[in-house]
């Protein structure tokens, strides 16, 4: 029997059809709130559809719309649309988020939080962390990348957005410091991300390359430093064997940095890479490292626009 209490995914990408999957597969009622032309069309046509194994199963959200005013009185969203986008899609939100609602960013990087709080309030606005990943195959197909922890932090008005995604299977954890682990999944990130980009390989390869093995334990300190420096603890005592060992057990993932690339698409840098760097110049921490592979993945980028426009 379908819930009436309904809970709005933002975003069409693999996190978005990841999750509004299994909240569907709950019996929960979801709708979507998209702006990508092609992620829309495809879930309209042929549904979300998600490997599980080689078979794919086909889930259809209740409501799919780019208009914000079609999903008026929304109580629980949430936001899982490109760093880039999340100044747009918090205007969508504040056009549809009810006085009472709550919308949680599960993103990628840093700053996000900070412009869905300017958009809603804090008393709209949560900030969280997942571990699970996703591959976008094409428009609405995504294949899925193991199952992860969903991590928030504490606010008076998250119950029911919890209570759904339990319901749905998802494991949450209420967290008393959420940036330790926000910037403990960016010293990952900041290592991982680029470098699979700038190299066009999985992330195992990673580990497999001497040089590349040496330059993701490296780049993962400094982001480390640059957290401590901000007084920010992150998780763990080693931030290159953490790295390393997400990019062991994730071996076969195309990292979402180098989807973004193969596709053409913007990719995550800045709130990445770019935040490091900036972090650092705030607190007087050179990041040479991250600075070097922000540059070299904003030069990527240009090369293939400018090949793409010629």
């Amino acid at each position: 029997m379908k819930s009436t209490e309904s809970i709005l995914v933002v975003g069409t990408g693999a996190m978005a059809c990841l999750f509004a999957s299994q909240l569907l597969r709950a019996g929960l009622k979801v709708n979507i709130l998209g702006s990508w032309t092609e992620g829309i069309k495809a879930i309209r046509e042929n549904g979300i559809r998600v490997f599980e194994g080689e078979k794919v199963q086909i889930f259809r959200p209740d409501l799919i719309s780019p208009d914000p005013r079609d999903h008026k009185g929304t109580r629980s969203a949430l936001l899982l649309v490109k760093s880039w986008g999340t100044a747009n899609a918090a205007r969508g939100l504040a056009q549809c988020l009810a006085p009472d609602g709550l919308a949680l960013t599960l993103q990628n990087g840093l700053g996000n939080y900070e412009v869905l709080m300017e958009g809603l309030g804090s008393e709209r606005a949560l900030a969280g962390t997942i571990t699970a990943g996703a591959t976008l195959v094409e428009p609405g197909l995504v294949r899925p990348a193991g199952e992860g922890t969903i991590s928030i932090g504490d606010h008076p008005g998250s119950g029911l957005l919890i209570k759904l995604l339990r319901t749905a299977g998802f494991r949450v954890e209420i967290v008393s410091d959420i940036q330790s682990l926000l910037w403990g999944k960016l010293v990952v990130n900041s290592a991982i991300n680029p470098l699979t980009a700038i190299l066009g390989v999985p992330n195992g390869e990673l580990v497999d390359n001497t040089h590349a093995f040496e330059l993701l334990g490296r780049t993962a300190k400094e982001t480390s430093i640059v957290a401590e420096r901000l007084g920010i603890q992150v998780p763990f005592s080693d931030p290159a064997g953490a790295a390393v060992k997400v990019a062991q057990n994730t071996s076969g993932n195309i990292s979402s940095m180098l989807q973004d690339l193969r596709r053409g698409a913007p990719t995550e840098i800045d709130a990445i890479n770019g935040q490091v760097v900036k972090a650092g110049e705030r607190t007087g921490i050179p990041a040479p490292i991250n600075q070097t592979l922000y540059s070299l993945v904003k030069s990527l980028v240009a090369v293939k626009t400018n090949r793409k426009g010629n």
